[in-house]
């Protein structure tokens, strides 16, 4: 009885402190609330609920749901989670209904004696329960309906052209542009040719998640058509439903385009919360029978120089024979131009080591290179960076270069990535070419003055050449051997160049270790781990993955080494598995045929978990 009368005035103090200078009409209303109320005790105990509470729940076993709501608003309360002012604010789903529950709560006095600590904490809650089901509806409906911008593109449009004889251009053309209104109209999207080998995209989010469920089919469709011998149509589709409005959408969207076609192009491009996602973009790039961008970019910087007081070149860091016989080319035609110039350079791989031994006993040269330190203190806003062999902003030589100046210029020749550099005043990013020395060749061909390259800079430049087409055996195009030729003319020592890839015994047995414990998996691939830290690890995982490729009916290999606890991978491929989508997906990049990722914070057994089964998602999305 006592413990009866105790509950009763425990319940009509809460009453009271609820119905607080609440005058006869609110307390009817409170009663007659047309949202479900429920008064309760945190142990599950239901105290009262109104009418409208009956008649919403009464379909449902609404004492299980109830116990688990009040348990978790237990929690929060203990734990002050959405807790202010004793108010009580948390989400309810029944079924397929969802709920909003509001209220508030006071601490429960029970019998238990003030020291006996054993006795949990109790309390006692008012709450009401909008339904918001159909308000939920509504959001997604509108999220759903969300306008998204695209543009396509047909690739190389006009190399492709040239290849097709002119009475099949027309056919050909109306047969792509078909496909594309046939493609945005099964999903009812509005499509707008904007020029020749352009169109823009307009479709709702939903559809959006549609074309990513079936990663965007149009790609093979395109390819599927019937061309000319050696010809194969492609497209690059950008899309995106980031931005304030349609305008800035369209803005990136073709930003989209522009990041589509430095990896390749024949892919898609999705911009999502701040993220691109990649579809496609296995086939290798066609290399362009123009020079015209090559004849303009060259005028257009050495126009860049003249305005700049100051030079800076740099490639990536642990620069390799690449990066560092562009940055030589680079600084030759700005000593053409008499600007004061220097190469950014702190950080070597092994392969630089036998160069840079030849570089420091020439007398010519012994003041062209800069720490980061000494580039940092001497550029200004005036300076011009010169960005060579890489595209990403956290891969070069001195990444704090880049806040010193807007006047940035990109030379490279891989796969754009998604950490690029944002607004160089010049680009020249071509994934066709076969090395950026390659491309700072055509720029020296094709250069208004007549530049003298000194003997060592000719050799670099040969040698970048050499190591990225491991001897003219990998992404070798045409160009490549113009570009050689024209290095041979200027007069190359080959047996010099040879001797700079020569390996140390040390070097080669090591890379024979790593060989000879590598593992096939997935039929044709060659998978080995280097499990020894190593300075030169990323050095000696690459000639690891080169020596596993000539192995007969290997298709492709990987190699993972170890340095500083940050995990280095190497990968190759004759060209039939693209490395590149499959280690980009672990932070890395680079071509079809060569690509690399390095990785913190992981261990070996992950990371090796980790590629095979990206490996493994390549194949399942290759079907």
């Amino acid at each position: 009885m006592w413990t009866d009368n105790k509950r009763k005035a425990e319940l009509s103090e809460h009453i009271r402190e609820l119905n607080f200078n609440v005058d006869k009409v609110s307390k009817r209303s409170l009663i007659n609330s047309p949202f479900p109320l429920l008064i309760a005790e945190t142990n599950g105990n239901i105290i009262w609920k109104n009418a409208k509470f009956v008649q919403e729940f009464n379909n449902y076993d609404i004492n299980k749901f109830i116990s688990s709501l009040l348990k978790e608003i237990k929690l929060e309360i203990e734990n002050n989670e959405k807790i202010k002012n004793n108010k009580l604010v948390t989400d309810f789903e029944i079924e397929k209904k969802k709920y909003r529950v509001v209220g508030e709560y006071l601490r429960s006095r029970n019998n238990a004696k003030a020291n006996d600590k054993k006795q949990e904490k109790e309390y006692i809650a008012t709450l009401y329960f909008l339904d918001e089901t159909e308000k939920e509806k509504l959001a997604e409906e509108i999220e759903k309906s969300k306008v998204c911008i695209g543009v396509i593109k047909i690739d190389n449009y006009e190399e492709t052209m040239q290849r097709i004889e002119d009475e099949d251009q027309a056919q050909i053309l109306a047969k792509i542009e078909k496909n594309i209104y046939d493609w945005a109209n099964e999903f009812k999207g509005v499509i707008v040719k904007s020029e020749r080998d352009t169109f823009i995209l307009v479709c709702e989010q939903r559809d959006l998640e549609k074309l990513e469920e079936e990663k965007f089919t149009l790609l093979d469709t395109i390819k599927g058509i019937n061309m000319p011998e050696k010809v194969q149509a492609t497209l690059s589709i950008s899309i995106t439903n980031e931005g304030d409005g349609n305008y800035q959408k369209l803005k990136y969207a073709k930003d989209g385009i522009d990041i589509a076609l430095g990896r390749g192009g024949d892919q898609a491009v999705v911009r999502e919360n701040g993220k691109y996602t990649f579809f496609g973009g296995r086939t290798e790039e066609l290399e362009k029978i123009t020079k015209v961008k090559a004849r303009t970019v060259s005028q257009a910087l050495e126009e860049v120089m003249l305005d700049s007081d100051k030079i800076f070149i740099m490639g990536h860091s642990n620069g390799d024979m690449d990066s560092m016989g562009a940055s030589l080319g680079i600084y030759r035609i700005a000593r053409a131009l008499e600007k004061e110039a220097y190469i950014v350079n702190e950080t070597n791989g092994m392969s630089l080591e036998k160069f840079m031994d030849v570089v420091k006993e020439e007398d010519s040269f012994k003041d062209i290179f800069a720490s980061k330190d000494e580039a940092i203190s001497m550029a200004d806003s005036e300076s011009l960076v010169v960005v060579v062999d890489t595209n990403r902003k956290n891969y070069v030589e001195a990444p704090e270069l880049l806040n010193q100046t807007n006047r940035v210029v990109v030379i490279d020749h891989h796969r754009m990535s998604t950490e690029y550099i944002e607004n160089p005043i010049l680009s020249f990013q071509e994934v066709y070419a076969s090395s950026a020395s390659e491309l700072v060749t055509e720029l020296i061909v094709y250069s208004k003055n007549d530049i003298k390259l000194t003997n060592l800079e000719v050799e670099a430049l040969y040698a970048g050449i050499i190591m990225d087409t491991k001897n003219f055996t990998f992404k070798t195009g045409v160009r490549t051997f113009e570009a050689a030729a024209y290095l041979r003319r200027c007069g190359v020592d080959i047996i010099k160049v040879k001797k700079w890839f020569q390996s140390d015994f040390e070097t080669y047995t090591t890379v024979s270790e790593i060989v000879s414990k590598a593992e096939i998996v997935f039929d044709s691939i060659a998978l080995a781990v280097n499990e020894k830290e190593d300075e030169n690890a990323n050095i000696i995982g690459a000639k690891a993955a080169d020596t596993l490729l000539t192995i007969s009916d290997i298709s492709a290999s990987f190699v993972i080494g170890i340095k500083d606890s940050k995990i280095f991978i190497s990968g190759r491929s004759i060209g039939d598995i693209n490395v590149q989508v499959i280690l980009e997906k672990m932070g890395g990049g680079g071509h079809i045929t060569q690509a690399g990722a390095q990785i913190e914070g992981k261990t070996i057994e992950e990371v090796k978990a980790e590629l095979i089964s990206n490996i493994n998602d390549y194949f399942i999305e290759s079907i």
